[in-house]
């Protein structure tokens, strides 16, 4: 990678990573997960698909750090499961989205589909089944709040975000082709 390269990968990060805290930060007040949850979902879908793998990554692990100082975080203990959860959705969408652009409408619908189940079992199985139960140890009442926030709506969430990016994503290659 030559420094044009470079300097273009860092700047398109930090502007995914800019959206991530604004989309954080704004819709922190609204209280509602799914709205939040669905726009940094597609924020991570954009970022791999229009950057890199790296780029995804980078946004996955820092997005639950960012949402904790914003104060819409959980516990410290659950975001390396979170980050983990994040980078799934990064690597299925990176592998299986990227197939042939002639089709791309079909692979970007089955990078949809994978990505959000691959989150989602990430997420309870690693919080629900482990981190609850065996790492916190919490009280029942917090944990059943807990382990009822990375379950169904994760899904929700990581499938409504692959909908809100699937027709983004070439608008804005296209935009970065030309910068």
């Amino acid at each position: 990678m030559n420094n044009r390269e470079k300097t273009l990968w860092i700047t398109r990060t930090a502007v995914f990573i800019a959206l991530l805290v604004v989309v954080q930060a704004v819709t922190a007040p609204l209280g509602n997960p799914l709205i939040t949850g669905t726009l940094v979902n597609a924020l991570l879908i954009l970022s791999v698909m229009t950057c890199s793998v790296m780029s995804g990554a980078t946004v996955a692990v820092i997005s639950p750090i960012m949402a904790k100082l914003v104060g819409i975080g959980p516990l410290w203990g659950l975001i390396p499961f979170i980050a983990l959860g994040n980078i799934v959705l990064v690597l299925v969408w990176h592998f299986l989205g990227n197939r042939d652009m002639g089709k791309w409408y079909a692979s970007g619908t089955a990078a949809l589909a994978a990505a959000a189940l691959a989150k989602f079992l990430t997420l309870y199985l690693g919080i629900t089944k482990v981190a609850v139960p065996l790492l916190l140890r919490l009280p029942e009442p917090q944990a059943s709040v807990i382990s009822g926030m990375f379950s169904l709506p994760q899904l929700i969430t990581a499938l409504l975000g692959g909908v809100v990016a699937l027709p983004v994503i070439h608008a804005v290659r296209r935009a970065f082709l030309k910068s």
